[in-house]
């Protein structure tokens, strides 16, 4: 058995034994008003921890000028909502409704010049693991890797992985964890191996994806072994798979097809006959 095969039936393992609550394994840090410090709550931490931006701090178009400052020009606003109880002579209250919904709009002080900003919060040094760092340099052709933002994902429009910073992972190994999953999407890429879960825009990042995202997993499962952390990572890997595998209505055959293509995606990676990886276009079929 070797050990791609070792390290499936780990996983299996792990999922027959139940599901382990699976984290984000980065922190970041709660979006908060520049100005009032009060942080923004529900779907709003979604909305604006989805944009991209490094800074926790939002701030309004009005506040900027309030603190001499400007929304660089071009700068485009990000919505948030709120409830807005109703006035005792308002016409929702008279239908008997209690309150509405209103949205209004802000800007990351990423986006604005001539503000005050406070200092990120201290991280822990980030201490790379040297056998995890080379399965890195080694995928020859691999997509540039961004750090900032609080996203982990591959952009195959781009060829571009986004990650967010080293220090704001719980652990090296989840860091690397996490890297190596968005490798094993990479891998997918037309002028890779081809897989159609990815080169597909249709299916990529839609709810047909689900098996892409097991063969990432598993693909990062495997080089987690490979980098010697698979003990400190797989519980995680193994109840986030269990969450994706309710997707797919029960398919047998998920777990051959997805660990099938996390294979020759790792294999690739770690340039162990790339040139026989061949067309996986069919493997999600």
């Amino acid at each position: 058995m070797n050990i791609y095969e070792t390290v499936t039936k780990r996983i299996v393992g792990a999922l027959e034994r139940g599901t382990i609550p699976w984290r984000c394994p980065w922190r970041a840090e709660a979006p908060r008003n520049l100005i009032t410090g009060r942080r923004y709550r529900g779907v709003n931490v979604l909305l604006l921890q989805s944009s991209g931006f490094r800074s926790p701090y939002w701030i309004t178009f009005c506040q900027t000028r309030r603190l001499k400052g400007f929304v660089r020009k071009g700068e485009k606003s990000t919505p948030v909502v709120f409830f807005q109880r109703a006035a005792d002579g308002d016409e929702l209250v008279r239908e008997k409704k209690r309150g509405f919904f209103r949205y209004f709009s802000i800007f990351n002080v990423e986006q604005c010049e001539g503000l005050a900003i406070p200092p990120p919060a201290a991280a822990a040094p980030f201490n790379a693991i040297t056998k995890c760092e080379e399965i890195v340099r080694g995928f020859g052709d691999r997509p540039r890797i961004d750090h900032g933002g609080c996203r982990a994902c591959y952009i195959p429009a781009d060829d571009l992985i986004q990650m967010p910073e080293r220090e704001s992972f719980a652990s090296a190994p989840e860091y690397y964890s996490t890297l190596f999953h968005e490798l094993t999407h990479a891998t997918g890429a037309f002028d890779r191996l081809n897989r159609r879960t990815v080169t597909d825009p249709i299916s990529f990042a839609s709810h047909a994806y689900s098996i892409e995202e097991l063969t990432a997993e598993i693909g990062a499962s495997f080089l987690c072994a490979e980098g010697g952390i698979l003990n400190r990572t797989l519980d995680n890997s193994a109840a986030y798979i269990r969450h994706w595998s309710r997707k797919l209505n029960r398919e047998p055959t998920w777990i051959v097809n997805a660990s099938s293509a996390a294979s020759k995606a790792a294999t690739y990676i770690l340039g162990r006959q790339a040139a026989d990886a061949g067309d996986e276009s069919s493997v999600a079929a």
